[in-house]
């Protein structure tokens, strides 16, 4: 029954899939920046390290470092701020003169009730958007 209803939802996204149009290049930009930060909220922290221009080629204890600076701000987070609630895209920016080069904006909500707006660098890699 089970995989039934996986197939069913297959088939369902597949059909749903084919009659969108493609996504804008903001639109990637934004979705992907969400996603890295989303990782946060998951506490997938080696998904968003993945998600940096150049992480895949970094020292194996320069890496250790940056998980470490990044479960560092997530547990300051939790402290002060009651930790990271959402992540919301609003809007990206990509260069006139680079367009392999784009701004995303999201929003960041937090458990105690303030929000805060951040911009994420992002630079396009083989099809991919990364964070610089």
């Amino acid at each position: 029954m089970k995989k039934c209803f996986f197939f069913l939802l297959i088939v369902l996204g597949s059909v749903l899939s084919c009659k969108q149009e493609a996504p804008s290049a903001e639109d990637a930009v934004m979705q992907q920046a969400q996603q890295y930060y989303q990782s946060l909220l998951k506490g997938e922290y080696d998904a968003f390290l993945s998600g940096i221009d150049g992480a895949d080629s970094l020292p194996a204890d320069y890496r250790e470092q940056l998980m470490a600076n990044t479960c560092q701000f997530v547990d300051v987070q939790q402290q002060q701020r009651g930790g990271m609630v959402s992540v919301e895209a609003i809007r990206a920016v990509i260069d006139s003169t680079a367009t392999t080069h784009a701004d995303a904006f999201l929003l960041i909500c937090f458990g105690d009730s303030t929000r805060e707006e951040v911009v994420v660098p992002m630079v396009e890699r083989q099809g991919k958007w990364l964070m610089r």
